[in-house]
């Protein structure tokens, strides 16, 4: 019974998607936009903020471990990405300062350029940044991961900045550019056909549901109900033969391997990679975003990164702008920078209300099953 509920949801779950991502296609080639550019960017943003918190989810959420390393992971995943995809033609110019680029070579165009190239590079490429920031996480989880709470939150978070000094050090300039920032690479709207649809929401909507599906796929299986039990209680779970070290350091790399994927979706959004933009404010943003959702629901991640950036940056910009009316009369307290501060109202009022997060616990199939049983038991004692 409960394997014909888990399938019938899964099968919901894929419909739901495949009417977002043929919802995103009608948006794109319905609406102009240019007029409708903030609509747009928080999609394109929004979905690459949704990954990003579903892999801190997984660790912070469903291990118990609490990281704030996830904008260094970004950082390796974004600069991973631009340095394979800049084409060769264009490197000296993006290098112009360090007389061209240590790697001389281009993954779209190894593998015979045109659209063929550019989608198989592009994969590959996300593929391989996410690989890189998994490796760097093994490697930094060998000592870290022995510290718990915010011991572990404090290690992670040093990480992230000694990995943006690094990225910055002019010695790495003919790899990493130095402090300047890497351009030229494919972005999201490299995959708009000329004269024809516009694919580059649909792209970045694709590329998040693959990968959170994948995080989903994992969290269901024997793997996740190991996170689980560690995130419980370690010292039943190591009773129950759960390798704690093991667990950890995998839900460490997992979790890194999509931020790191991330973060090439992220420099496909802001059309540049550049340290200076992966800092520790990123990830404040990331974690609000968890916790605005809750702590172990996907599905709360997916949603509350669309409406945290929705009104961060689209919704309540108006109230930046100083509006004075024919009278004369000045609008009290509009003015630059009171959109924050009305939003970080806004997200108190939700914090104190919703204390665990909006979602909780529960996935959207949970509460379709909740509200279903709910109408069962209701007609059952009508009648």
């Amino acid at each position: 019974m409960n394997e014909k509920k888990s399938k019938k949801g899964a099968f919901i779950a894929l419909v739901c998607v495949a009417v977002l991502l043929a919802l995103t296609i009608v948006l794109e080639n319905t609406l102009d936009p240019t007029k409708n550019i903030m609509l747009f960017t928080v999609l394109k943003k929004g979905a690459v903020y949704a990954l990003v918190a579903s892999s801190m989810n997984l660790l912070n959420g469903f291990t118990g471990l609490f990281s704030l390393g996830q904008a260094g992971f970004m950082l390796l995943g974004a600069y991973t990405y631009a340095i394979l995809t800049i084409p060769t033609d264009t490197r000296s110019a993006v290098y112009y300062l360090y007389g061209g680029c240590a790697i001389n070579f281009s993954l779209p165009e190894l593998f015979g350029g045109g659209a063929a190239g550019l989608i198989l590079g592009v994969l590959i490429a996300l593929i391989l940044a996410g690989c890189v920031a998994a490796a760097v996480a093994w490697l930094i989880g060998l000592p870290v991961l022995r510290l718990k709470s915010d011991y572990l939150a404090i290690a992670t978070l040093g990480f992230a900045e000694i990995i943006r000094a690094v990225f910055q050090w002019d010695k790495l300039g003919p790899v990493t550019n130095g402090a300047n920032a890497l351009k030229g690479f494919p972005t999201f709207s490299s995959f708009n056909i000329k004269g024809g649809l516009r694919l580059s929401t649909f792209v970045a909507f694709l590329l998040a549901a693959v990968c959170i599906g994948v995080i989903l796929l994992l969290i269901n299986s024997s793997y996740g109900r190991a996170f689980k039990a560690i995130r419980e209680d370690e010292v039943a779970a190591e009773a129950m033969g759960i390798n704690l070290s093991r667990h950890k350091r995998l839900s460490f790399c997992i979790s890194s391997f999509f931020a790191g994927v991330g973060g090439g979706m992220f420099a496909m959004f802001a059309t540049q990679a550049q340290a200076k933009t992966f800092t520790t404010a990123m990830t404040y943003e990331i974690l609000l975003i968890v916790v605005i959702g809750g702590i172990g629901s996907i599905s709360g991640s997916c949603i509350a990164s669309f409406l945290y950036l929705a009104c961060s940056e689209w919704w309540l910009r108006f109230l930046d702008t100083e509006v004075v009316l024919k009278s004369g009369f000045k609008v009290p307290l509009l003015r630059n920078g009171f959109r924050m501060v009305v939003f970080s109202i806004i997200i108190m009022v939700v914090v104190l209300f919703f204390r665990k997060g909006i979602m909780g616990d529960k996935e959207l199939p949970d509460l379709f099953r909740a509200r279903k049983n709910a109408k069962v038991k209701g007609g059952e004692g009508n009648g």
